[in-house]
């Protein structure tokens, strides 16, 4: 089965950048969409960001104009860019990958936006 590993994640002062990587191992495959959530203590978990198999893309109004999700097919590696982060982007992230009719996730990276 494959596995999909987060990176990226750590400690960033406000207005701070981090990015966030999730490559798939133990299998090979083309990922028909990516998408990354996250988590805050005491709230559900939200999407992020989205990129389809059509290339379209989306996110949610919380980070719009501040991050920005790529995919590399070649590499098997979806990305998130995060710009001016804010203490409120403090979560854990994870990144879900959808290929060959299954769905794949991560087991989080912790992104903590702290002075």
């Amino acid at each position: 089965q494959v596995q999909l590993v987060e990176s990226g994640g750590g400690l960033v002062q406000p207005g701070g950048s981090l990015r966030l990587s999730c490559a798939a191992s133990g299998s090979t495959f083309e990922i028909d969409a990516g998408t990354w959530y996250r988590q805050a203590p005491g709230k559900e978990r939200e999407l992020v960001a989205g990129v389809s198999r059509y290339g379209a893309i989306n996110y949610a109004d919380s980070v719009k104009g501040r991050f920005t999700i790529s995919r590399d097919n070649a590499k098997n590696t979806v990305y998130l860019q995060m710009n001016s982060l804010k203490p409120e982007d403090t979560a854990v992230y994870y990144c879900s990958v959808y290929s060959s009719g299954m769905t794949y996730w991560g087991k989080g990276t912790l992104v903590t936006v702290s002075s």
